[in-house]
């Protein structure tokens, strides 16, 4: 099984593309998204039918949740990125049953998958939607121990747009460490597979990753994309904070 998995796509439609045409390119047998498909970004009804037409299993991301229901902890920013994003879906494009399908498909999205020892999620073990794991947690020894406990292989998440590795042994491994490829072995592993659509790791190019368990590896793939056009729809919409789009451009 060759996959790709992608993340926090946030509404990137330029990014989205661009890392679909790359993937096209590596012969995998499916595409799995990790959620957070809208949020942030200017065209999340793009990057729905996108998803919809190409991934095999898609999970239920904090900003797909909160486009459905009261958001829960959201700064000003996104909070007011999560209303318009809310009108946008309402909108459209398309008739009326293009607008309810992207709705039903929200609303059916699953917290978590798994498939034997992979668990699939955008959060963390503990909490699939919305506990962030950043690289810092590695120095909080109980709770990297907690959540290796509700991994039985491999957990696959996204979350904080930050692409790496967690071992057992507290380390968190960029992919820069790694030279973009990860050799598994039957270690209990953590694996974050970076954003899409928002990367905040000071890279602007746009990450995935491709999990080969043939080959027992994990690439770490970052695409260029143009955010500059991304930038410029940002900030011709009001409710759009302009650093959304600033934020493309450095990767933060």
């Amino acid at each position: 099984m060759r996959q790709a998995l992608i993340s926090d796509i946030h509404g990137n439609h330029e990014a989205l593309t661009s890392v679909m045409a790359d993937i096209s390119a590596q012969r995998v047998d499916r595409i799995i998204c990790l959620g957070d498909i809208v949020g942030y970004g200017p065209n999340p009804c793009q990057c729905l039918d996108v998803v919809m037409s190409k991934c095999a299993l898609t999970i239920l991301g904090n900003h797909d949740q909160a486009a459905l229901f009261d958001p829960d902890g959201f700064n000003p920013v996104a909070l007011r990125a999560i209303y318009w994003t809310r009108d946008e879906l309402d909108r459209g494009p398309g008739p009326a049953t293009a607008i309810n399908k992207r709705w039903d498909f929200l609303s059916e999205l699953p917290k978590f998958h798994k498939e034997g020892n992979i668990l699939y999620v955008h959060g963390s073990p503990r909490d699939p939607t919305d506990e962030y794991v950043f690289p810092e947690s590695i120095y909080d020894t109980n709770r990297m121990r907690v959540l290796f406990e509700r991994v039985t292989g491999m957990s696959f998440q996204g979350h904080t747009h930050m692409p790496g590795v967690f071992t057992t042994n507290q380390e968190f491994i960029t992919p820069e460490d790694c030279n973009y490829v990860f050799n598994l072995t039957e270690e209990k592993l953590m694996i974050n597979v970076g954003s899409v659509g928002q990367p905040r790791d000071e890279d602007n190019r746009a990450c995935y990753v491709i999990h080969d368990s043939a080959k027992m590896t994990v690439e770490f793939r970052r695409i260029q994309y143009d955010f500059d056009a991304t930038a410029k729809k940002i900030y011709a919409i009001a409710e759009l904070d302009n650093m959304l789009g600033d934020r493309l451009r450095t990767g933060r």
